[in-house]
């Protein structure tokens, strides 16, 4: 067993970190190693094109014409001065939170496979037809399951209903009120449980195993789920050369990515390492309470959980809540991790509140997590970058959710 003593001090004791990743590799070597690359990617992006006129069809009040889920890159000044730039997922369609790209993602592949099997969608069709009676009459004997702190839940279960398929979410005693308010307004059954997410995610799988007509959307180890998400390093990519960025190793990218069981950020990481290799710096945030990631790069040890330092979990950053982190999304892009910063729950609100006052951003406390490590890591580890914060969710709160913490 890895020695736990040998820790970073500051890890076993909740305090903020930079912690460089000393397993990382060249991009290309770990790509290499990895077993996936860019065809599964763009085979996503293919899909995503492909369901495009159905996601205009059923959402025409927040996804254009063109079916596409994307988020603006927006420029502003950090506390020095100088350029940062916000990849801003706070404000995707649909959902208002990153989870759109994985777990909508997901629902709309089963939603593919179901109709083909039944006849029901031939290659070359129009996907609109998806939103249609018959499809719609199918989709309803059948129903998908899913463990979530919120916002993946959200995503499967906007998606799932607007099919007609029913849904299932198990959320976690970390999961807030009005999240569980918001599915069960969709129709979504929400079943709360009094652990953290990890019981919530087992919970989730074994009922999900005992229906015939149940499937299950695994949070924990789901590839269409990773590779939803890194489809978004191609949104990415032509929005900084609009900007005229070009990033080189010289000069590289660094992206703040917060990160939960890291099925999301370690899917855009392992995207935009596809797209940029060498030229990128994917940086993880965690809450100090909760660096499951950190803990699983720097043990190997996927068995281990931030309970096992003397860590409570307990973060206002309920969507990083996460004890274990993805043995299966670890196991492909530790690797390509440059870093991961742990941030304190104070700072986060303090950067809600300065967002919010200074740009008149909406973010939630998890989404507020890269605005903070770029600070951190302007201090301890400055460079010749192109800073670019991921936000994450946020524009969905409610006003009597989102102005309490500016009160905080």
């Amino acid at each position: 067993m890895f020695p736990l003593d040998t820790l970073p001090a500051a890890l076993r004791q909740a305090q903020p970190l930079l912690w460089h990743n000393p397993g990382l590799r060249p991009a290309a070597a770990a790509l290499t190693a990895s077993g996936h690359g860019r065809a599964e990617i763009e085979a996503a992006i293919a899909r995503w094109q492909r369901f495009a006129p159905l996601l205009a069809r059923l959402f025409p009040d927040s996804v254009a014409a063109d079916g596409r889920i994307d988020s603006p890159l927006l420029s502003q000044s950090d506390e020095h001065g100088k350029p940062l730039w916000v990849k801003a997922d706070h404000a995707l369609p649909i959902t208002a939170c990153i989870k759109a790209r994985g777990g909508v993602y997901e629902v709309l592949c089963h939603a593919e496979e179901l109709a083909l099997a039944a006849g029901l969608l031939h290659a070359g069709d129009n996907y609109a037809l998806l939103a249609d009676a018959p499809a719609h009459a199918l989709f309803a004997q059948h129903r998908i399951l899913v463990g979530s702190t919120g916002n993946l839940g959200y995503s499967v279960g906007v998606m799932a209903r607007a099919l007609g398929l029913g849904v299932e979410v198990h959320m976690s005693h970390d999961a807030k009120e009005w999240k569980k308010q918001r599915l069960r307004a969709l129709g979504a059954t929400v079943v709360e449980h009094a652990g953290d997410y990890a019981l919530a995610v087992a919970a989730a799988r074994n009922n999900a195993a005992a229906d015939a007509r149940a499937y299950f959307i695994d949070d924990e180890s789901s590839l269409l789920l990773f590779f939803g998400y890194a489809a978004a390093a191609w949104d990415l990519a032509p929005q900084l050369a609009a900007a005229g960025l070009r990033p080189t190793p010289e000069q590289p990218l660094r992206v703040y990515l917060p990160c939960g069981v890291g099925g999301a950020p370690g899917g855009v990481a392992f995207g935009l390492k596809c797209l940029f290799g060498d030229a990128v710096q994917c940086v993880l945030v965690e809450p100090v309470a909760s660096p499951c990631f950190l803990l699983r790069l720097a043990t190997g040890d996927d068995a281990l959980s931030v309970y096992d330092i003397g860590l409570d979990n307990r973060t206002v950053a309920d969507g990083l809540a996460v004890p274990r982190a993805s043995a299966t999304v670890a196991g492909i892009v530790g690797p390509l991790i440059d870093a991961v910063i742990t941030v304190s729950d104070a700072s986060l609100l303090a950067e809600v509140r300065q967002q919010w006052q200074q740009h008149g951003l909406r973010l939630e406390p998890s989404a507020a997590a890269g605005f903070v490590a770029h600070q951190l890591a302007s201090e301890q580890w400055p460079g010749d970058i192109i800073p670019v914060v991921w936000t994450t969710g946020g524009n969905g709160l409610p006003d009597e959710v989102f102005l309490p913490l500016l009160a905080e």
